[in-house]
């Protein structure tokens, strides 16, 4: 009896030896997989999203300038193209905000691009010098110049300003700003080309030497914060500040794009910069992006966040009217799109960051 005891016990050693090389040789292959798994996803988002979208961005701006530079004064035709172009370029821009590092932000090229409020003053002593406008003379002042200082020109303080209302001056700095604009959206663009500033490298080669990111943990952790931070400023900066600035009252002055009536689709966009680095998706390109590695992990999470980016784009753009008539006539419709905003955020504060975090 006890050599049988002995022997079943010696089965039951040789049995849970080899379960435990199996576990074990399970688990050497899951970090390889994993870092494979991993690079493919920071290598679909930093080259098919990211720096697609800044493709897009300066492909518009040039579009853009040239509508600029066809300008004249009374050309109203000429005005609206401009227009139109002011709105298919900001939409890129919007839809980049949802990831703000690198030379976006290393090179100061964010400020450059999109300060608000504009500088009124800074802008008439310019117009006022007599000295030539030119892009080295926009340089020294962010306020005076980028978008809202080209929607400033376009539509004019009430957004109805004609063309016959341009002067000869205004044609010389709205030609030096669309200069200036796409020659920054051109820098930004070519900081993540592969081939030229490669930005894009250091989420492809994630804790690899070269990489600014000692792992792809912390570029991915990069990215979701990302997410999370363009959350907390619509919802918390955009929207709230013209709702409730003025004592709980609405402060018109404080809305972004207001002269345009632009604001509803670029917190949209800015939602949709969420979207298309979670799906991985941008421009009808399918790719992989943070939702590949979440349901992996958590597939009812993974639903939850895609259902509320959805729902809080659907809501922004349910505001009736503009969003300077509703912070005034349909503020609880305001009030309904920022809850939502805030509930993505505190969703991807809350259970996004620790998965990242964890992994």
């Amino acid at each position: 009896m006890k050599k049988i005891i002995n022997s079943a016990l010696f089965i039951v050693y040789v049995g849970m030896f080899f379960v435990s090389c199996s576990d074990t040789d399970t688990q050497d292959e899951n970090p390889d997989n994993n870092q494979s798994f991993y690079k493919e996803v920071l290598s679909d988002l930093a080259l098919n999203v990211i720096t697609e979208t800044y493709r897009s961005l300066n492909a518009q701006a040039l579009t853009l300038q040239n509508a600029v530079d066809a300008m004249s004064v009374g050309d109203e035709n000429a005005l609206t193209t401009a227009k139109v172009a002011w709105q298919q370029t900001r939409a890129p821009w919007e839809q980049s905000e949802g990831f703000l590092y690198g030379p976006v932000d290393t090179e100061g090229i964010d400020p450059a691009i999109d300060s608000w409020p504009v500088d009124v003053n800074a802008i008439n002593n310019i117009l006022n010098s007599g000295n030539p406008i030119t892009q080295s003379l926009l340089e020294s002042n962010n306020e005076a110049r980028g978008f809202h200082t080209l929607e400033y020109f376009l539509w004019g303080l009430e957004g109805t300003k004609p063309a016959s209302a341009l002067t000869n001056r205004e044609l010389e700095y709205l030609k030096a700003a669309a200069a200036n604009l796409q020659s920054k959206t051109e820098e930004l663009y070519s900081g993540w080309l592969v081939s030229q500033g490669n930005f894009a490298g250091n989420f492809i080669n994630a804790g690899n030497t070269g990489s600014i990111y000692a792992s792809q943990k912390s570029a991915l952790q990069e990215i979701a914060e990302g997410l999370s931070i363009i959350a907390d400023e619509v919802a918390n900066g955009k929207i709230e500040e013209p709702l409730n600035g003025n004592n709980g009252s609405a402060k018109p002055e404080a809305e972004e794009s207001r002269f345009s009536n632009n604001s509803k689709l670029d917190f949209a966009n800015n939602i949709r910069s969420i979207q298309n680095i979670y799906l991985g998706n941008y421009a009808g390109n399918v790719n992989n992006g943070l939702s590949a590695i979440v349901s992996e992990n958590d597939s009812s999470l993974d639903v939850e966040i895609e259902n509320l980016i959805t729902d809080a784009i659907n809501t922004i753009e349910a505001i009736p009217g503009t969003f300077t008539e509703a912070i005034i006539n349909n503020r609880e419709a305001v009030a309904q799109a920022q809850q939502k905003v805030r509930a993505l955020q505190t969703l991807l504060d809350s259970k996004l960051l620790p998965l990242m975090s964890g992994l």
